[in-house]
């Protein structure tokens, strides 16, 4: 009787009874760092928008009146993107208080939700 080389059905079933648990384990902790990544970018982008409000007013005594005139002056490259909400237009302008001039004087995410520490990502 000659026997066949390769793997028995139970092998098989083994071998993918293991890669299942591996991967139960590996993928909440991946996810949980993407998650983790977006916001660490988020608060990178607004902290560099917010500078850049800054050294604008502080250059020309006055705000921008948007997000495009920073980059026309080279105070951006570009408006970055919102990594929560995975996109460039959705940024919520804050405009200065009454009588300083300008459309800009603060920036926060247009991003719906909660952040992992509860607060919402609105309010950053």
């Amino acid at each position: 009787m000659r026997r066949e080389k390769g793997f028995t059905l139970l092998e098989l079933m083994v071998v993918m009874a293991i890669i299942a648990t591996l991967m139960t384990i590996a993928l909440p902790r991946y996810f949980n760092s993407l998650e983790a990544s977006r916001e660490t970018t988020l608060r990178q982008s607004l902290s560099a928008m917010r500078e850049a409000l800054d050294h604008y007013y502080g250059d020309t005594g006055h705000y921008p009146e948007s997000l495009e005139q920073l980059v026309e002056q080279r105070y951006l490259r570009n408006p970055p993107m919102d990594p929560i909400a995975e996109r460039k237009d959705t940024w919520v302008l804050v405009p200065p208080p009454e009588g300083v001039a300008g459309g800009v004087a603060d920036i926060k995410s247009g991003a719906t939700g909660r952040a992992r520490d509860g607060s919402l990502y609105s309010e950053w």
